[in-house]
């Protein structure tokens, strides 16, 4: 079971941020571990670099302020592995940084 439950991971990740998190509330690194576990799942850094890349939503400039926050927590040889690229084909990141404000509006 855990198994099938590692390759949901992305679902289980967007749904704990769609239903758990908002421009007023935010949840840390240990609350997503722990929501990922109560699936059933197994979580990496890996995986949170590749989702903060590969947001369109996020820009570039949050993106590397997260990025380096995550590698942050771990020590210098784990971080050199979360410097990676994410590249999906025909995917524009936002140039906008408002966006994080305004969406409460929505």
């Amino acid at each position: 079971m855990a198994i099938n439950n590692q390759k949901l991971k992305l679902l289980y990740l967007v749904k704990i941020f769609t239903e758990d998190t908002d421009d007023q509330h935010a949840l840390t690194l240990s609350q997503i571990v722990d929501k990922l576990h109560a699936y059933g799942v197994n979580a990496e850094l890996k995986l949170l670099v590749d989702s903060v890349q590969s947001a369109k939503f996020i820009t570039d400039k949050k993106s590397n302020a997260l990025i380096r926050k995550l590698e942050g927590m771990v020590s210098k040889y784990e971080a050199r592995q979360l410097q990676r690229q994410v590249i999906i084909s025909g995917r524009v990141k936002a140039m906008n940084e408002s966006i994080y404000f305004n969406s409460a509006k929505m």
